[in-house]
């Protein structure tokens, strides 16, 4: 399968890469500085800043789905171009045709689906207070996916980890029983499990190691 992967140079999008590889896909890499990724011969760079509308519409032209490990830091610059940048991404699939997107998003996206959860409850709300520019960006983007009329899954995820990829991933609701860690490996794996698995279209689970 073809895929364009967006956040591919943070730890968990060059771990998706090297896993997409290993599982013999063809994979596009939208990147501000392709000399962060690795090299393989099936793997292509598309070099672009995310307010690029044409150099993202090239990375998504022939593709079959679009993966993307965007998302905020508490860097307040890092909002305006990533919410633009989603835009455009949405807007380059309908223009060629690709209808699968697996986005990146975390508890502070709510689904109705959700319960209360305490600790999730409790980072989200210390987001919003200490990061605000980080969580509105979240909650705009996963409005972006949700309305963008596309095979979308946002992938929701709790505090990140460098431990090893494992035999399963705990695939949640907020308030469902589990832990609050995720392995970056885990994070990866699953994202590459939503290419063939139609179940979790149109959903946003929220995943962790247990």
């Amino acid at each position: 399968m073809r895929v364009t992967v967006f956040g591919g140079t943070g730890p968990t999008g060059l771990l998706l890469i090297n896993q997409a590889l290993a599982e013999d896909h063809e994979v596009t890499a939208y990147a501000r500085t392709p000399s962060k990724l690795p090299t393989h011969e099936r793997l292509t760079a598309v070099q672009g800043q995310l307010d690029d509308a044409a150099a993202i519409a090239e990375a998504v032209r022939g593709s079959d789905a679009v993966l993307s490990t965007l998302g905020p830091t508490t860097k307040k610059a890092d909002a305006p171009p990533l919410v633009t940048g989603y835009r455009h991404i949405v807007a380059a699939m309908h223009e060629h045709g690709v209808e699968r997107l697996v986005a990146l998003g975390t508890p502070s996206i709510p689904d109705p689906a959700d319960s209360k959860e305490f600790k999730v409850g409790l980072t989200a709300t210390a987001v919003k207070k200490f990061a605000p520019d980080a969580y509105n960006t979240i909650v705009t983007i996963g409005h972006i996916v949700r309305e963008s009329g596309l095979k979308w899954t946002i992938v929701r995820i709790p505090w990140l980890s460098n431990g090893p990829k494992t035999t399963s991933i705990n695939v949640r609701k907020v308030g469902d029983k589990g832990g609050l860690r995720l392995s970056r490996a885990n994070a990866a794996a699953y994202f590459l499990q939503q290419l063939t698995d139609s179940s979790q279209i149109g959903r946003a689970p929220f995943i962790t190691d247990k």
